[in-house]
């Protein structure tokens, strides 16, 4: 499991998922937008689309919200255009940080970042700076109780998948972004839950945080981000040891 995982899996132990309800409901429903800005309304022909929505039903986004974003990012409704953007930089410790936003005004979007970078002990950098250290991929969340891990890797391997991972009480499948859809679809065509899948960006490296002040310098920034309103995701090569991770949460 990665560090990222689990500090994300912590916060949601601790109730500080529901906190964000609200801003992860806004930024689904402008990933749908965008989705069907870029290659049209229709989830069957628009396989980014059909990730966003699938992405937004997992989260209990309602789905009359989820067709008036597709209307608005077709056009057939007025609203606010946002595109996607993305920034990269420098936590303290050398940690690599990858920021994806949406927004309607990347000027300002980009300064805020920025500025957030600054603030936090950390570095902005120009495009291509830290990106070329992740690699887009796919991921599927499985209740651990719901197969064993023989069994569902007989299920994803003709499917594209590329590795399963022991995350507690999930198995985490991992897939080339392009076999995200298939690799789901096989695992619930065979009558297993699945809690989510998604798009990703994994670190082919990981930086050490073993003491508890590294890592809350690391943290600090990463949670800053997140905060922001039009980050969409922000992705670190950290790892920190789970018992500083609890110690600093």
């Amino acid at each position: 499991m990665s560090g990222h995982s689990k500090w994300h899996s912590i916060k949601h132990k601790k109730g500080a998922a529901d906190k964000a309800r609200g801003k992860l409901f806004a930024v689904l429903i402008r990933q749908v937008e965008v989705a069907a800005r870029a290659g049209g309304g229709d989830p069957e022909t628009n396989a980014t689309l059909r990730t966003m929505v699938q992405k937004a039903r997992d989260s209990s986004v309602p789905l009359d919200t989820i067709q008036r974003a597709i209307r608005r990012g077709t056009g057939e409704e007025e609203g606010v255009v946002y595109e996607a953007v993305h920034y990269e930089g420098y936590a303290p410790n050398g940690v690599a940080v990858y920021v994806q936003c949406l927004t309607d005004n990347r000027n300002r979007t980009g300064a805020e970042v920025k500025n957030l970078f600054s603030k936090n002990g950390g570095s902005f950098a120009e495009p291509g700076a830290v990106s070329w250290q992740f690699e887009r991929k796919g991921v599927v969340m499985v209740p651990r109780d719901a197969i064993s891990e023989d069994d569902l890797m007989l299920l994803v391997a003709d499917a594209g998948a590329e590795d399963i991972a022991d995350e507690g009480d999930e198995w985490q499948v991992t897939t080339p972004a392009t076999e995200l859809h298939a690799v789901r679809s096989a695992i619930e065509e065979a009558g297993v839950a699945v809690t989510s899948g998604d798009l990703t960006m994994i670190p082919s490296t990981t930086v050490n945080l073993a003491d508890e002040s590294s890592a809350k310098q690391v943290l600090r920034l990463i949670d800053a981000l997140e905060d922001h309103d039009d980050v969409e995701a922000v992705y670190a090569n950290f790892d920190i040891p789970v018992h500083v991770l609890e110690a600093v949460s």
